[in-house]
This record gives C-alpha cells, structure tokens and sequence, in this order.
C-alpha cells in the first residue's frame, strides 16, 4: 500500500483489557493492557461477570492511555479492529460496543477480527512472516493446528477434541493447590522437579488431533488416590511430569506435520507459548527437520491488542469490513472463519 495504515486494536475476550495502535500490521505505535488477574486469582480462576464488569470501568482509562502513549491522534487512525469471538460473551461485547461506537463517532471502518487469528499474527509484529508455515496456537481457549499458505489460504490441520492444553495446565495447577493462574505457577514448580510419575501418552496416531483430557483426569485421579493411601505427593515431580506429557503431545503431532507436509516454518503463539520448556522442544523439532522456529515476545503471548491490530491489517487490505449489526461471539469454528473472512 502506498500510505502507511494505522489501526486502533481493541481485545476484551477475557480478563485483560488492552488497546493498541499498530502500523502496518507490524509496528506498535502504543500498547496498553489492564489485567484483572489479581481479582480472579481470589476466586481460582476467571469469573464472567466480574470480568464483563471490570471491562466496562477500564476500557474509557485504557483507550485514554493507548492515545496518551501515541503521536498519532485517534482522529488519524485509518480503521477501529475489535475482537468479536471467540472468547468470554460479556466480556467480548464490552469491546465490540466500544469499538462500534468509536467506528461511528470517527467515521472509521470497523473490523472483526477472531482472537485465534490475532495470536497468530503476534509472530508478525517486528517481524515478517514467511508462508508457508505451520501454526500451533496453544491457550486456555485453543489447541489448534494450521498451514498458513499465504495471507487469503489458511487451513486447520487438526484441534483438540476436549481440553484445550491451557486448560489443563490450569485444572491440574488448581489440584495441586496452585493459586491462579495456574500455567506459570506449574512451569515455576517443574524448575524443581523431575520425571518421576508415569504419565499416559494421549492421541498416539497419524491424526493432527490433540487429546487434553485423559490426561487430566489422570492426574486428578492420582492426586485423590495418594491422598487417600496417606502417601505423599511431590509436587514438584508430579508438575514435571505432567508438563513433560502435556509437551510431548504438543510436540507429537507438529513433528507429524513438519515430516509429512515438508514445510520448514513453525510458528508458536497463543498464552501457553510462553512456557520455556514448550519453546525449547519446538526448538529442537525443528533444528530436527531443518525448519525455522518462530515465537512472540513474552510480552505478545498472552492476550493483547497488538496483536489483534496486526491480524486486522490483512481485512483492512482486503476492504473486509464489518457493519454496526457485528455481535460478539462466546464461540467460533475457525475454519468457518477462514472460510468467511480471509479466503478469497
């Protein structure tokens, strides 16, 4: 494009409310995230309500930050990106409100963007993506594996058919008397630990599929057991272990893919990308099979609005706009969202 495009990025799907504004899908102007972690951590894990209810007191002082941050006036803004789904439903549409409203206010197109999608192009920001090159978004939403042809041909390799992998770290760091959130908190735990439990080997085919369940329960199972019998449980071992198995699944099928589909580029994204084991596996993967390995910074993993700005570049380019009847969305088929939004 001939001028540069500036896009005001809006992310409420969960317990963080964040504003951005991204040039050219790549370049973050100013970044502004409010986590209620603090709150939900009382509760053991995220409460819609109370989630939905801080987004609506925080979005007016996020906005105000992102645009004090940045030397382009929302005025100059070229379009107004929100996440619509998938996500929690309270919390989402406090987002897409506000985003529909700034639309109308300024005169700028608006822009529906699935928060897998926004994770995915993290790996875009300060960098430049390279097709074709396999995806694997792993969060407390999402397990999902995809081929990324180019920016309008995606397809879905293969999902998880229960938990998604940051679910389970979650459920089993709760178990083992983690306060939330439990992913860093099992990864801090696994530093001390070692492999010393047996754990079962989920999804052991030529699928692209991921299966979190199994494992879980059998964590639960054991935990109850060994209370049971009086037998002590170390922690440390047991978040090793389980961490090690949920890893080995993850690993399983990404080097399934890079064997079969011959493509030499990975990128991780999504909350659980920040976990230091799951980035040195990949690592090896793929030094395994020559490919390239690409991950976000920390501070891009988990959720944010930079990274729904950079997924919103690709619709801007392709005049992919949505109208004020835009409703948020507790749930979404990607690949529907492919289909819909970024093929041609």
């Amino acid at each position: 494009m001939s001028k540069d495009v500036y896009i005001l990025a809006i992310e409420t799907s969960c317990d963080e409310t964040s504003m951005a504004i991204v040039k050219n899908g790549q370049d973050v102007v100013s970044l502004c995230i409010s986590t209620q972690m603090k709150e939900h951590a009382k509760f053991g894990g995220v409460v819609p309500e109370l989630a939905s209810r801080m987004h609506t007191e925080n979005i007016t002082y996020v906005l105000e930050e992102t645009l004090k941050k940045s030397p382009i006036k929302i005025e100059d803004v070229d379009a107004i990106a929100v996440t619509y789904a998938p996500g929690l439903l309270g919390s989402l549409l406090v987002g897409v409100e506000c985003a529909k409203a700034l639309s109308l206010v300024y005169n700028k197109p608006l822009i529906a963007v699935n928060h897998t999608m926004g994770h995915i192009y993290a790996n875009n920001i300060e960098n430049d993506l390279v097709y074709p090159t396999l995806s694997l978004v792993v969060s407390g939403g999402h397990t999902d594996l995809l081929i990324l042809k180019n920016e309008q041909d995606m397809e879905i390799l293969g999902s998880t058919i229960d938990d998604s992998v940051g679910e389970v770290f979650d459920k089993v760091a709760r178990v083992l008397g983690m306060s939330y959130p439990g992913g860093p908190n099992i990864e801090k735990a696994a530093l001390q630990g070692k492999k010393t439990y047996e754990m079962p080997i989920m999804m052991n085919d030529d699928s692209y599929n991921f299966s979190f369940s199994g494992l879980k329960s059998y964590v639960i199972n054991l935990v109850h057991t060994e209370k049971v019998r009086n037998h002590e449980i170390r922690i440390d071992d047991l978040a090793y272990s389980f961490q090690a198995a949920a890893i080995d699944e993850l690993v399983r099928k990404v080097e399934l893919a890079l064997k079969k589909t011959n493509i030499k580029e990975l990128i991780l994204a999504g909350g659980v990308s920040a976990n230091k084991m799951l980035r040195e596996e990949m690592q090896k993967v793929c030094d395994k099979y020559e490919a390239k390995f690409h991950v976000p910074n920390i501070l891009y993993c988990t959720d944010n609005a930079a990274m729904i700005g950079c997924a919103a570049y690709p619709l801007y380019k392709a005049k992919k706009f949505a109208s004020f009847a835009l409703n948020a969305k507790s749930q979404e088929n990607i690949q529907k969202y492919i289909e819909d939004n970024i093929k041609n």
